[in-house]
């Protein structure tokens, strides 16, 4: 024990190290992120305020997690609310928070069964999980593999990293995992071939947000749903950044109709709106296989997750607040639309749906970004070099305008430095 005395800590010494304002990133933190060099103390609705004073228009939301933005009065509310009642107990009994959150999601949503994660990597986990499972009992052991999209995104897990399938996630860290096969994205005739015997699922996200926000139509949804019950598959959707409000929809599938429904489907990001929590959702029928001892979570659908996630729905879920995520958007989208007619040297095109937006550039997507964080507005890089502008669901109109001014003074910026260096 007394070689350890020198590393303990103090009160008053861990108030110092707190207090202590660090002129260069710390080392000890590992380096898997290349992280802007800002420090933020402190948010509220769609602003974050750093620690040197400067204030955030913040058109990222913790990559679409902050649904209803910084420190929302009614989410504070109930996580302290909970906070000062019970933290943790275990899936060894049950959770009311959790049992209410899953009520509520089934009644909204397709499904008649809910699990709950930390995460969306966890959520997809899951899906595979659950789709290899339903062959299995239902006497297709040999059905184990399942069709998945280029341009995917499904978490950063060995499975989920398997199943996206992109080189540059993958490098490093092999053998890689068994069961996944790729088609083109919108490919309808490889998706076809692609079907065979060995084949378990198909699994897509219904708008593309890691890779570069591109939006399955309504059609190729409804016939993914006809694919799968005609070869006897599971269709699964991984909405973990589409869901929850974020297109205009509660999940972004639900613009097609009960046409369209999956069979299972991961959420995460937005139900929390910060606070970390993912649930996969299925039918009666595709939840059979996951009976007790086939999985587990020590944390998932914990009481202080599951009251967040609950504070989320009583807000999102509000058909007149949906309808209003709709119309920001189509104003967004117009902002949007008028740049890329003064910018069309440096934008491509607009892509996404609903407050999960973007722009298509001409030029490197992290030269745009940088012009961004200058003009103190924050946005998220994506394949395909596509910027991704998510705000808040609560954004206000002024606040996109104001965002909006944000970029089109990056833009110019960039244009200026394109035009010396030519």
């Amino acid at each position: 024990m007394a070689a350890h005395t020198q590393h303990e800590a103090t009160p008053n010494s861990m108030r110092a190290a707190s207090q202590k304002r660090s002129a260069a990133p710390s080392k000890n933190v590992m380096g898997t992120y290349a992280r802007l060099d800002v420090v933020f103390e402190r948010g509220d609705g769609c602003w974050l305020h750093a620690e040197d004073g400067r204030r955030f228009l913040d058109f990222g939301s913790g990559i679409a997690t902050n649904s209803v933005g910084h420190a929302h009065p009614h989410l504070v509310s109930a996580l302290t609310a909970q906070a000062g009642k019970l933290w943790h107990t275990s899936n060894l009994y049950r959770i009311g928070p959790q049992e209410q959150l899953a009520e509520r999601l089934c009644s909204l949503t397709f499904a008649h069964r809910v699990f709950f994660t930390n995460s969306g990597a966890e959520a997809c986990e899951g899906l595979i999980k659950l789709a290899r499972r339903f062959q299995f009992v239902s006497g297709h052991p040999e059905r184990n593999r399942i069709i998945t999209f280029e341009g995917a995104f499904h978490g950063r897990t060995l499975g989920t990293i398997a199943a996206t399938g992109n080189p540059k996630y993958l490098e490093g860290f092999g053998p890689d995992l068994p069961g996944f096969d790729f088609v083109p994205f919108g490919d309808h005739d490889a998706l076809t071939t692609a079907i065979g015997p060995e084949t378990a699922a198909i699994m897509i996200e219904p708008v593309q947000g890691e890779g570069g926000l591109s939006v399955v139509p309504t059609q190729c949804l409804e016939g993914l749903r006809a694919l799968c019950d005609a070869h006897g598959l599971l269709l699964l959707y991984d909405e973990v950044q589409s869901g929850v409000g974020r297109t205009g929809k509660l999940f972004a599938h639900q613009w097609a109709g009960t046409a369209a429904e999956p069979d299972a489907m991961a959420i995460a990001k937005g139900i929390g709106g910060g606070f970390p929590i993912g649930a996969f959702l299925a039918t009666e029928e595709a939840a059979a296989g996951m009976a007790p001892g086939t999985h587990g979570s020590t944390y998932g659908g914990n009481p202080l997750g599951t009251a967040c996630g609950n504070a989320v729905l009583d807000i999102v879920a509000d058909e007149a607040f949906l309808e209003a995520v709709t119309q920001k958007a189509l104003r967004f989208r117009q902002h949007l639309a008028e740049l890329q007619d003064i910018f069309p040297d440096l934008i491509d095109g607009l892509r996404g749906k609903g407050l999960l937006t973007g722009i298509k550039l001409k030029v490197p997507n992290a030269d745009v970004g940088r012009a961004c964080f200058e003009q103190e507005l924050l946005t998220v890089a994506a394949g395909d070099n596509v910027l991704r502008l998510i705000p808040p669901l609560t954004i206000t109109d002024e606040e996109i305008s104001d965002g909006v001014n944000r970029l089109r003074a990056a833009l110019t910026e960039v244009r200026k430095a394109e035009t010396s260096a030519a």
